[in-house]
């Protein structure tokens, strides 16, 4: 967490009154403040550090102090660490997150105390909890009604086609419809998946975490990542999710996941669930092994490994 903005509510809505960083940011989210990182002189917040030193009137206790005072709503600016990830992208992606329960007082000291610090996702969630997706969908381009709207094809030998609607509608209303199906972009579009279970939090690899896929049923010494990787992602090395079926998006694509709204009351939902297998074998190819080890016991020592061990 790197910043806190406090609002207050006004006659048209929120308004932000004031804002307190963190002392210290890091590259990852100061790339996101600038188009051209590499040309830039990369002096961003170098004087806002200095009000944790200097004793004036508009230092960081004042701003804090301030939000105390008038504002209603207390809300945190959170960003990624994309430097855990072998991806590309270097620039972090940023959000703002609301503070509830308490006084506003209570949550600004809340808030405060979690400057410059790491929220695992175990911290946020549990196992057997029903949580939301929000996302962004697979983009398809520009499409036609019938597979944007599975409209219904008309006769063949139709004149100027037939993937199309066959009435937009009558003499009047002098207009289209909403109703009426029509081309235009499908997919790449904002969805909210409520009531995922998560069947699993698994601790992270890159800290020393073993058998992150073992389960009571199936001891085989294995972590979560099949054989050769995810397709179009690799090894996963920091902590995961398992949950209920699948997500909107690509891969690599963020998430953002989110507590319930609802009150969970039915049986599906208060179900507590025990995993007794999880598949690492390849999803490249038709996978027949759980492990490397397995596979170089079926089919023996290669070739050109052998060849070294003789050398």
């Amino acid at each position: 967490y790197k910043r806190q903005v406090g609002y207050i509510e006004t006659p048209r809505g929120l308004r932000a009154l004031t804002t307190v960083w963190a002392q210290h940011l890091s590259e990852e989210v100061q790339r996101r403040f600038y188009k051209n990182w590499l040309n830039s002189k990369r002096k961003a917040f170098s004087k806002y550090a200095k009000l944790f030193t200097e004793k004036s009137d508009d230092n960081v206790q004042a701003r804090l102090n301030r939000i105390r005072k008038y504002c209603k709503v207390v809300r945190l600016i959170a960003h990624t660490q994309m430097s855990k990830l072998n991806l590309r992208q270097k620039r972090a992606h940023v959000l703002e997150i609301q503070v509830n329960g308490g006084t506003v007082p209570q949550k600004v000291d809340y808030a405060h105390g979690l400057f410059e610090k790491e929220v695992t996702v175990d911290q946020v969630f549990n196992q057997n909890e029903m949580i939301d997706v929000l996302g962004v969908t697979r983009g398809k381009g520009f499409q036609g009604v019938v597979k944007r709207w599975h409209a219904r094809l008309l006769p063949k030998k139709t004149h100027r086609g037939y993937r199309k609607v066959g009435c937009v509608g009558s003499w009047h209303p002098e207009r289209i419809r909403f109703t009426i199906p029509r081309a235009g972009q499908l997919g790449y579009h904002h969805r909210t998946e409520i009531n995922k279970k998560i069947y699993r939090i698994g601790a992270a690899a890159n800290q020393g975490a073993k058998n992150t896929a073992s389960t009571a049923n199936d001891l085989t010494e294995k972590n979560i990542t099949p054989i050769g990787g995810f397709p179009h992602y690799g090894i996963v090395q920091n902590q995961f999710l398992i949950i209920r079926g699948c997500c909107v998006g690509t891969k690599k694509r963020p998430l953002i996941l989110r507590k319930s709204l609802l009150r969970q009351t039915n049986r599906t939902a208060l179900e507590n669930i025990t995993l007794s297998f999880i598949d690492t074998s390849s999803k490249i190819g038709h996978g027949r092994f759980q492990t490397v080890e397995e596979k170089s016991r079926f089919y023996g020592r290669l070739a050109s490994k052998a060849a070294k061990k003789q050398e």
